[in-house]
This record gives structure tokens, C-alpha cells and sequence, in this order.
């Protein structure tokens, strides 16, 4: 039961996202409420499945995906994720509400709600995945889905700069992270999180230890904004305040954090995590400290604030001891409840006033008391101000760096952190005072109001979390803070002492200089703030933008010299660059000399062998000449059909010559369109080049076939041939294994050759509407055409051969399962069928007679693929696994029946209604072109005579 809910849980954001774009038809309100109950019966779900984690269990889900690459979809519930996905699923719920009645109007909020909910998904597929890699592509999906919610407002554009920002630093940094994990992976030997974190002393002593640390480094602190890549998480504080509630407090910038913590018994513990992830933290934590103290928009004074705060976490992880561990996981709840009460509160700000701008605000407390009161309250938690929580987790980490050694000196690490703290408490007293106390403004661009209890009320739930735990910690936190961080190092922690009083320590002494100084350093803001600005500044978003710009500006030069639209140099690169590939290989190791000996050749086969040689080498020489190349590709094609018959393959040869059929006609008539001869492009010294190339790329290939053939393998065609009839239910191995062994290979085949149709369909179309077809409109052919394009004997051949041919495709169709056939060559029997039958008897004579449309032939084939092979599901077997069994009726044989042969309708429908779509836009550019039509089966009616010199 837990592993349903878990598998529950976790996709239950994904499908709630489908509803809400539907649902604001009906009103914002119901549009909330579909918003919210995903959200809602997921951290029911988490709520049933919490005991069994409080008593130290895990709850697993794992369904195979890709089992050859270790790739599986697997779901782990320990304390440290059950933390996360109560964090996440919890303040969606309070933002979701808030949400509801900060965006206006005039918000398509279906959308915003969409958007949310997909971002939650993939954040809680982070924090739940058993797998390291799925765990990335969650990872990426965060990026993407940020991204469209960073860039809501897209009207705006600092909206637009700030998501286009976040998703290039955060999208880079996800696919060092990929690149880590599969570092990571190759060390481990498994990509399974349980196997990984069993591994942690192996790890660290291997070779690619490092390179796999600053990779999946590389991506956390992307992610979580450590310096210096810190400048992208102010700049998306364009996005409207709930995103920048959920994301850039509770939610994304915690999973660097997360990811850190997660891979914490694994990285941490030697000199370079140490030194990397301390020193990063400390540096981030001071950064982003000094910055907000100067920042005059409330979202930017917060958003510099989180980076700091984020630093903070990141150096406790990087200290690397139990201690340092356990107080990282206490403050992730403690940030999370200070930080995102105050940007609410900066949107209720923003909301009543109109402005975020603390120059322009003051005074605020006796006009919005409820919301003063719940800014005062967080803001004195993130200052660290005692009995509130975030004294107890400031007085925690001072404390933990007089125990590390940071750069020679046992002093060095807690001056700067001090010097951090220092900054904090003026930046958070700035923006309690500045904002809600002092003599109110003259003005302000709005009238400034108390605002609804729908916007203040998740604050306040919050605010009030700050105070219950600050006074009792070890009733209210101690408990959680205990499992989760045994969950992070690996190992019990022991019974833990939370408690706000700890005497008289280095801690405390530090802490009352941070507070003392930023009360001066504020009470002094003026002269701070002008010698602030006299230090030389250095703007993070230009140097980005800069670098953006040369990348561009250089990738354009390389795109302009490799990507130049010429199709025969693109092509020259990559099969020079595979040759040299291969040959680089081949020659790198030592080789022996094949077993098997040579077969003999047969008179037929070397003839059959020497005509294709002959045409190909004609096909090189002639090929300016388009129907003479074209008849000589034809050619080539039935020698190798011939091939297939003589090496007792006929399903093979079946549809080479179908095949050859069917491209062949079409491909006259698209001729019909160009010119005789192909011109002369290619300067002598290019085709010289070409010619080299192509050599060397035949050879290359013709060397490996006879290596392979000249050697000892094992085949899977064995195993095939042992199970058709066993695990298939036929004794046709080629079709079975189309339909059956990789269905899913063809089901994909069918999708591709689908579209292929389509979109010929499709380009024709607008091409017609276009100067071609304008062009084309006027253009006349050359040569005079025939006056009997339909003769009668021809139609008549076609009358009669008509119904024989489809009672030929079906016969190939329903036989397909245990003899030469299938829906694939049936199909390209009947599409021949009535290509005979439009040339005989006229495209719009034949067309006013078809009753189904060729697009919906292809989208009932591939609608009937996919729903045969979805119906193994109801049976709790894979995806298109295939079942037949043998059925009686009265007074007939008992015979066969397989659910392959519905999966083989939708072969065979996709590939007349492909073919057929092919055919019928050619014959619409005939028209278009001028060609003219008759509506009668033949040109010549048999019972007048035409006129002299009529044409039909």
C-alpha cells in the first residue's frame, strides 16, 4: 500500500497540472480549488506514510525502465526526502492560496496554476527519485518549468531577461551535474541512490573522485545560487511574488541544497570537499549579506538575502562534521519559515502600496498593523534575534566554525561569518524599520491598506512557527531535526539538546557583535550605503550578458562555416569524421585473423552481383540524367530483392519490391516536375573530394562486413527462432518479431513514416499557396503531352486486376503471422493497387469515388498501434506484449487468433494511408500545374467520336 501512495504522491502534481487551464472556465475560485487538491491528497498520502518513516524505515517504489543501463523509475521515501516533499507539497498549498488572491485579474492564472504544479512535480521527483539519473532529468525539468514561471509576466522584460538568465545558468549547471552523476555512476557501479550511498569509502579514494565532486558541484551550486553564480536568483525576482515564494525560498534553490545533503556520506569528508564547499558557503554567505544591506527593492533585498542564507547552509554541509550536518537541517526549516512569511510580505507590500521600493515606504505599521506584525516577527527570526528560531540556528553555526580550520587559522572562518551576521541583522532590521516604522509618507503611489486574511493568513501561519519554534525546539523540532539528519550522514545522531541558551560561548559573544554592529551600522545607513557605493562594483549581470553575447557572436561564425546549407559537405564531414572514428579504433588494437573460411559463389549470385555493380557504377556516371538514375536505382533494388529470395528470406523481398515499386512511381511523377538533367554544381577539385570520401567510406564498410563474416558470433537470431512460435504465436519469425519481439521498434517506424506523410502533405500545401505555386501556376511543360494518357486497355486491365489485388493484400495481410506477409508488405500491395488504378483511370476520377481520408488512415493506424499495445496493461503485462490463442466456431476449423493482428491493421493502415497522402500531393501539384483532368474512366468515350484534334 505505501509503495502505491509513494508512486501517488509523487505524480499526482503532474496529472493535477491537466485540469486547472480547463478549470478557470468555471472561475478563479474553482480553478483554485482544482489547483489545490493534487496538493491536498498528496500530503495526505505523505501524512499516511510518515509513521513508517518516523520509525526509520524506507518506502520504495521501483518500476524498470531502461534495466541495460541501470536506468530504473524508482521512488525512495526516507526522513531526509519525507523533510523535502512535506516542505514542497506544504507550501504549495499555502502559496497556492495566496496566489489566488494577489494575481489579478487580468493573470491567466489556469496557466500560473499549470506551471506551478508542474514545477512541483519535478521537485518532488527530485527529492523522492532512488535514481541518481532520473534524479537529473527531474533536475532539468525544474529548470524548464521555472523558466516558464520566472517568465510569467512575459510582457515585462526583466521577466523575460530574468528566465531567459535562470534557465541558461541553472540548465548549464544541470547538465554538469548528468555528466557527475554518470562519473559518479561508473565509479559506483550503479546508479541506484541505495547502492551509491553504500559506497561512500570507495568513492572517495578513487581516481575520478574529484573530477565527479566538481561536476556534481558544479550543479548544485548553479542551482542553489552559491557565488559566483549567485546573480541569476535576483534578477528572477521579476516573477510575480508567489513564484518567488516557492521557488527562491522554500522550494528550487533548496534542491542544490537537497543534492548536497543527499550525496553528503558519499562527497563529503575529505580536503577538497572541504575546501570547495566551506569556502564557497562562507564566501556566498558574506556576498550576499553585504549586497541586500544596499538593496532598495524589497524582492531584490530578499532574493540577496536567500543567496547568503543559501551560503549559509552550504557552509555548514562543507564543514563536513555530524554537528555542522545536523544544524544545516535545522536551518533549512528555519529559513524556509522566516523567508518566505517576508516575500509575502513584500507582495502584500507591493499589493497595497503599489511599490517595493523601501525609499518610498515607512511608516506602514499603524496603517497595516496585521501585516507589521508578521513582518516584524520574521524579520527579527532571519536578524537572529533571540527567543525566535533563527537565533537558535545562527548561535548553532557560529558556533560550528570555531571548530574548523579554515586557511591556517582556527579565528579566520568565524570573523567572516561574524562579519556575515553583522550584515544580516542590518539588512533584516532595514527592512522591518525602514518599512513598517518611522513617521508614514506623505504619499504613496497607492493608499496604503491592511490586506485580506487571504494573503496574510499563510503568513502568518508561518510567523507563528518562527516563535513556537524558538521557545520550544526540543519539543517541536528536535525530533524531526534528529531523523532527518541521521538520514544525511548515514549513522544515528544521538538524542538531541535544542535549547536557545547555551551559556556564555564564543558563539554568544559572537552573535552580540552582529547584532550590535548591524543596529550601528544601520543607525549610521547613509554614510554606509555612500561608502558602499564608492567601492568599485562590479555588475554580475553584465559580465553575463557579455559572455552571452561572444558565445553567440562566436558559435555564429562557426554555424556560418559549417552550416551553410550545402547538404554534400555536411554529409562529407560526418562520414569523413565516422571513417577516421573507425579506422582510429581498428587501428588502436591488435587483430587476428578470421576463422571461418569463404563460401563459394554461385553463377547466379555473381551475376545477379555483377549487374549491380554495373548500375551502381552507371548510377555515378549517369546520374545527371534523373530518369536514367532513377531506372538504374530501381534496378539495383530488385537485385537485392533477388538476393533476399535466394537466401530464403521472401518476407524481405516481399517488401523490397513493394518497396522499390511504390518509391519508384512516386518518384516519376515527382520527376515530372523537373528538369531532365541535374546541373553541373560541383567544381572538379569538390567532386574529386567526394569520390575520396565515398571510397574510402565503401571500403570501410565492405572491410567490417567481411570481418564480421569472416569471424565467429553469437546471433539473437536463435533465441527468435526458439520463441516465434512459443512466445509469439507464430511460426513467421520475421513477423513476429515486427509485431511482437520489438514491437515497439515498429510502433515508433510507423509514427515516423506517418509524419513523413503529413508533413510532405503539409509542405506541398503551403508551397502551393506560395510564390511556387504561383510559379508553378504558370509553368508548362516542354514537351507535348500524350492525347491518350488513360487508354481503355489500360483500364480495363486495371478493372479487373483491382479486386484481385486487394484480395492478394489481404491474403498477405491475414497469413502475415505464419507465413511470407504482414500488415507492412499488404499495405504496399493495395497502395500499388491503386496507384495502378489512378494512372489508369485519372487522378480526379478516382479520387471522387475514395470515401476515407488518407489522414485518418494514418492516425487509425497508429491510433490502433498504440491502443493494442496499451491493452497489455489491463492484463499487467508490458507495453504491446501480444497474446493468441486458438478458437473453434461451428462448422469451420479452429484457427489462430492473435492480438498482433490488430497491431498489424495499424501497420497496414499507416502505410496505405502514408503512400496514398504522398500520392495525392503530387497529383495536386499536377493539377495546380495545369495538367488536365478527366472525369471518365478513359480519355476516349467509346460511344462517339472525339473531335478532330480534341485532347482530352
Amino acid at each position: 500500500m505505501n509503495e502505491n501512495l509513494l508512486i501517488l504522491m509523487a505524480f499526482l502534481p503532474f496529472l493535477g497540472a491537466l485540469t486547472p487551464g480547463l478549470a478557470i472556465r468555471a472561475g478563479r475560485n474553482v480553478c483554485t480549488g482544482f489547483a489545490l487538491a493534487p496538493t491536498l491528497v498528496a500530503l495526505a498520502a505523505l501524512a499516511v506514510m510518515v509513521p513508517v518513516v518516523w520509525q526509520g524505515g524506507v518506502i520504495e517504489a521501483r518500476l524498470d525502465w531502461l534495466p541495460a543501463l541501470g536506468l530504473s523509475l524508482g521512488l525512495r521515501l526516507d526522513a531526509l526526502s519525507m523533510m523535502f516533499a512535506g516542505m514542497i507539497l506544504g507550501m504549495g498549498v499555502i502559496v497556492t492560496i495566496y496566489a489566488r488572491h494577489y494575481l489579478s485579474g487580468e493573470d491567466p492564472m489556469g496557466r500560473f496554476y499549470t506551471f506551478l504544479l508542474l514545477f512541483q512535480g519535478a521537485m518532488l521527483g527530485i527529492v523522492l527519485s532512488a535514481n541518481l539519473l532520473v534524479m537529473v532529468i527531474f533536475w532539468e525539468i525544474t529548470s524548464l518549468a521555472s523558466f516558464l514561471l520566472i517568465g510569467f509576466w512575459s510582457h515585462l522584460k526583466e521577466a523575460r531577461q530574468g528566465a531567459r538568465m535562470a534557465l541558461a545558468v541553472t540548465g548549464l549547471g544541470g547538465l554538469a551535474l548528468a555528466a557527475g552523476v554518470l562519473v559518479l555512476g561508473q565509479i559506483a557501479g550503479s546508479l541506484d541512490l541505495a547502492v551509491v550511498l553504500e559506497k561512500g569509502d570507495e568513492i572517495r579514494a578513487h581516481a575520478l573522485y574529484l573530477p565527479a565532486l566538481l561536476l556534481i558541484l558544479l550543479g548544485a551550486f548553479t542551482k542553489s545560487a552559491q557565488f559566483p553564480f549567485h546573480f541569476w536568483l535576483p534578477h528572477a525576482m521579476a516573477a510575480p511574488t508567489p513564484v518567488s515564494t516557492y521557488l527562491h525560498s522554500a522550494t528550487m534553490v533548496k534542491a542544490g541544497v537537497f543534492l548536497l545533503a543527499r550525496l553528503w556520506p558519499v562527497l563529503a569528508g575529505t580536503d577538497a570537499w572541504f575546501a570547495i564547499v566551506a569556502t564557497t558557503g562562507l564566501v556566498t554567505m558574506l556576498v550576499g549579506a553585504a549586497i541586500a544591506l544596499f538593496k532598495d527593492d524589497l524582492k531584490a533585498l530578499l532574493a540577496y538575502s536567500t543567496v547568503s542564507h543559501l551560503g549559509f547552509l552550504t557552509l555548514l554541509l562543507g564543514i563536513g562534521t555530524r554537528a555542522a550536518a545536523i544544524v544545516a537541517v535545522l536551518h533549512v526549516l528555519t529559513h524556509l519559515t522566516f523567508k518566505a512569511t517576508l516575500f509575502m510580505v513584500a507582495g502584500i507590500v507591493d499589493h497595497s502600496t503599489g511599490t517595493r521600493d523601501i525609499r518610498r515606504l515607512g511608516g506602514l505599521a499603524g496603517l497595516m498593523p496585521i501585516t507589521a506584525t508578521i513582518a516584524t516577527v520574521a524579520g527579527l527570526s532571519m536578524a537572529g534575534i533571540p527567543p525566535l528560531n533563527g537565533y537558535l540556528t545562527k548561535e548553532m553555526m557560529l558556533e560550528e566554525t570555531t571548530h574548523a580550520l579554515w586557511l591556517g587559522s582556527h579565528w579566520a572562518m568565524p570573523a567572516v561569518a561574524t562579519l556575515a551576521a553583522l550584515f544580516s541583522v542590518a539588512y533584516s532590521l532595514r527592512f522591518v524599520g525602514h518599512v513598517f516604522f518611522g513617521a508614514p509618507r506623505d504619499s504613496y503611489p497607492h493608499e496604503p491598506h491592511e490586506a485580506g486574511p487571504g494573503l496574510w493568513g499563510g503568513p502568518a501561519i508561518l510567523a507563528l512557527a518562527c516563535i513556537l519554534l524558538g521557545l520550544m525546539p526540543q519539543l517541536l523540532a528536535a525530533p524531526l531535526v534528529e531523523r532527518v539528519a541521521a538520514a544525511v550522514v548515514g549513522a544515528p545522531v544521538g538524542p538531541l539538546k535544542l535549547k536557545l541558551w547555551h551559556g556564555v560561548t564564543p558563539a554568544l559573544l559572537m552573535s552580540g557583535v552582529a547584532v550590535l554592529g548591524g543596529i550601528v551600522a544601520l543607525a549610521n545607513y547613509a554614510r554606509v550605503a555612500a561608502a558602499w557605493r564608492r567601492l568599485l562594483s562590479i555588475e554580475a549581470k553584465a559580465i553575463f550578458t557579455a559572455l552571452v553575447a561572444c558565445a553567440g557572436r562566436i558559435s555564429a561564425r562557426i554555424s556560418a562555416r559549417l552550416h551553410d546549407g550545402s547538404l554534400s559537405r555536411y554529409v562529407a564531414i560526418f562520414v569523413t569524421a565516422t571513417v577516421a572514428v573507425g579506422a582510429a579504433a581498428f587501428l588502436g588494437a591488435a587483430h587476428v585473423p578470421g576463422t571461418r573460411p569463404m563460401l563459394p559463389v554461385p553463377l547466379p549470385i555473381a551475376v545477379i552481383w555483377t549487374i549491380s555493380l554495373i548500375c551502381v557504377g552507371a548510377i555515378v556516371l549517369l546520374h545527371r540524367e534523373r530518369f536514367i538514375a532513377l531506372i538504374l536505382v530501381a534496378v539495383v533494388g530488385l537485385s537485392v530483392s533477388v538476393a533476399f529470395v535466394y537466401l530464403s528470406a521472401p518476407d524481405l523481398a516481399l517488401t523490397q519490391v513493394s518497396v522499390e515499386t511504390v518509391t519508384t512511381l512516386l518518384m516519376l511523377l515527382a520527376l515530372n516536375f523537373l528538369p531532365k538533367q541535374t546541373p553541373v554544381e560541383s567544381s572538379a577539385g569538390r567532386r574529386l573530394r567526394d569520390g575520396i570520401v565515398a571510397v574510402a567510406a565503401g571500403a570501410a564498410v565492405g572491410a567490417l562486413s567481411l570481418i564480421f563474416m569472416t569471424r565467429d558470433f553469437q546471433s539473437i537470431s536463435a533465441y527468435h527462432l526458439a520463441n516465434s512460435k512459443t512466445g509469439g504465436g507464430g511460426t513467421n519469425v520475421v513477423n513476429v518479431i515486427l509485431v511482437d519481439f520489438r514491437g515497439f521498434d515498429t510502433f515508433g517506424e510507423i509514427i515516423v513514416l506517418g509524419i513523413a506523410g503529413l508533413t510532405i502533405y503539409a509542405l506541398l500545401m503551403a508551397m502551393l499557396d506560395g510564390r511556387a505555386g504561383r510559379r508553378l501556376r504558370q509553368w508548362r511543360p516542354l514537351e507535348r503531352r500524350s492525347g491518350d494518357r488513360h487508354p481503355m486497355m489500360m483500364v480495363v486491365i486495371a478493372r479487373l486486376m483491382m479486386p484481385l489485388s486487394l484480395m492478394v493484400g489481404v491474403f498477405i495481410f491475414l497469413r502475415g503471422h505464419n507465413q511470407p506477409g504482414g500488415g507492412f508488405i499488404a499495405g504496399l500491395i493495395i497502395a500499388v493497387a491503386y496507384l495502378v488504378q489512378y494512372m489508369a483511370s485519372g487522378f480526379q476520377w478516382t479520387q471522387a469515388r475514395q470515401r476515407i481520408e488518407y489522414h485518418g488512415l494514418i492516425g487509425a493506424g497508429v491510433f490502433i498501434a498504440g491502443l493494442t499495445g496499451m491493452a497489455a496493461w489491463f492484463f499487467g503485462r508490458p507495453f504491446l506484449t501480444s497474446a493468441f490463442g486458438y478458437v473453434k466456431p461451428p462448422l469451420i476449423e479452429k484457427f489462430e487468433l492473435a492480438s498482433a493482428m490488430a497491431f498489424d491493421l495499424g501497420v497496414f493502415l499507416t502505410v496505405l494511408g502514408a503512400v496514398m497522402l504522398a500520392l495525392y500531393s503530387l497529383s495536386t501539384m499536377a493539377r495546380t500545374a495545369g495538367e488536365t483532368v478527366n472525369v471518365e474512366p478513359m480519355d476516349v468515350d467509346p460511344t462517339q467520336e472525339p473531335d478532330e484534334g480534341e485532347v482530352a
